[in-house]
């Protein structure tokens, strides 16, 4: 087991990782920008380092000030979190080229996962359905045409490194198309470096269906089940859920026995998301999260696995926890991403929170770094904080979760509060009849109550 961690992140995914360090007996090293110093990580840590100034290019993605922050304090491994380094396989040969374990997948898995085009020939090859689309990078040309023509407009202009809903656009006509190509690939450079796009059927009212695997690098792999990712705004996940109201036992078991089935081929290391689109009964991949993901909780709500933890211990060299045949699903989980935005605009709203009070109560949980007197500050993620709540099905996980929602307390800033307020009321919510583009839909005619 690892003596030491540096935790290379911050906010609610960093207060997680540690805590699960102090779980497993092993020492915490916090980093931080001067933005963070009075952060609940920072306070918590073993030991803190500042390593810069606000803006992430100089703190969080400072490599160099990483490593001396490891040399300084003797880490021995270091956890990414999500977002920021985790999906950095530089990063990860770099840690690796400096005696650090790096606690996530094998560098060529991130860098094969990584690239969209990539990672969808690999997801072919491994039997996993893919989406109808191009099989490379495409240009405003004639065989870009060919290729939409053949799979049927409308088509989905997509960036290969892209991620978090960058580098998308849809060509709904063959008009549409070369604009479409080019304002994506535009997007693309500016936000990854790389203008390469490819080219996927559109799928009219699909679900977001994700299935959570776990492999011990040597070629054993389970999944534990599916997570409903399916509101979303601007390809943004807003709640997650799981398991799907949609997906019977026997497509979870299909769709599960295959990733799990592709994580050992692959001989996966750690956790990891095989992402779908899901559509008139079939699945089709879309990419892989090589990385802990931010909806992680609803998994371990109905697993009891905890899967950073696990992360932890199998990146030292630990076995699986427990075998496919051990998972069973035990009642229903929403989780409700808490951000200081306004409700209506989604404008960033940084700031001092004023008062603070989380709900409470059996089936509760909360993942926040936030407190009374805490200022959000305005350089990075909008995330207050992440609701998740647990019953014994899902009508009473509803039932739950508007009660939790109606005792929060976040004052002084705003959020999206009002939102989920109103999302837990909605005929379609509680029948689960949404799909991915239904919340933008219902959010062009909303109403919503600033409270």
């Amino acid at each position: 087991m690892f003596d030491k961690i540096l935790i290379a992140n911050r906010g609610e995914i960093a207060l997680r990782v540690l805590r699960a360090c102090k779980e497993l007996g092993i020492s915490t090293v916090a980093i931080h920008s001067t933005a963070d110093a009075d952060a609940m990580h920072v306070r918590l840590a073993d030991e803190s380092v500042c390593i810069g100034p606000p803006p992430s290019k100089d703190s969080y993605l400072n490599i160099p000030s990483l490593l001396a922050a490891c040399e300084i304090t003797g880490a021995d491994a270091v956890h990414p979190g999500y977002g920021f380094l985790s999906e950095n396989a530089r990063f990860a040969e770099i840690l690796a080229d400096h005696n650090l374990h790096f606690i996530g997948p094998k560098a060529e898995h991130i860098r094969l996962m990584g690239d969209k085009i990539e990672a969808k020939k690999t997801a072919k090859r491994l039997g996993i359905p893919v989406v109808p689309g191009s099989d490379g990078g495409v240009g405003p040309d004639d065989d870009a045409m060919a290729i939409a023509k053949e799979i049927g407009f409308p088509v989905l202009v997509k960036a290969a490194a892209g991620g978090g809903g960058r580098g998308m656009k849809v060509a709904h006509t063959a008009d549409d198309l070369a604009l479409a190509i080019s304002t994506a690939g535009n997007e693309a450079k500016a936000a990854f470096g790389d203008a390469s796009v490819y080219l996927e059927k559109y799928l009219q009212k699909p679900r977001h269906i994700e299935i959570q695997v776990l492999g011990d690098g040597r070629g054993g792999a389970i999944h534990l089940g599916e997570r409903d990712c399916s509101l979303q705004r601007r390809h943004q996940k807003v709640w997650e859920e799981s398991p799907s109201p949609v997906i019977s036992p026997e497509a979870r078991a299909r769709i599960g026995g295959i990733c799990a089935k592709a994580m050992q081929d692959m001989k996966y290391l750690g956790v990891g998301t095989i992402e779908f689109l899901y559509e008139d009964g079939e699945f089709y991949f879309i990419e892989m999260n090589t990385r802990i993901q931010v909806e992680h909780p609803v998994t371990e709500m109905i697993t009891g696995i905890d899967l950073v933890l696990e992360q932890i211990r199998i990146a030292a060299g630990g076995d699986l926890p427990v075998t496919q045949d051990d998972i069973v699903l035990n009642g229903h989980a929403i989780e409700c991403r808490i951000n200081a935005e306004n409700p209506v605009t989604f404008r960033p709203s940084p700031g001092k929170i004023a008062r603070y009070h989380p709900p409470g109560g059996l089936g509760i949980r909360i993942d926040s770094a936030v407190y009374q007197g805490y200022t959000i500050p305005p350089y990075y993620d909008s995330l207050v904080g992440k609701l998740i709540v647990h019953g014994k099905t899902r009508g009473e996980c509803l039932m739950r979760l508007r009660r939790a929602l109606d005792e929060m307390v976040v004052d002084g800033i705003e959020t999206t509060l009002p939102l989920f307020r109103a999302l837990v009321r909605e005929p379609a919510i509680i029948d689960g009849d949404y799909h991915i583009h239904w919340l933008e839909q219902y959010l062009a005619g909303a109403q919503l109550e600033s409270r």
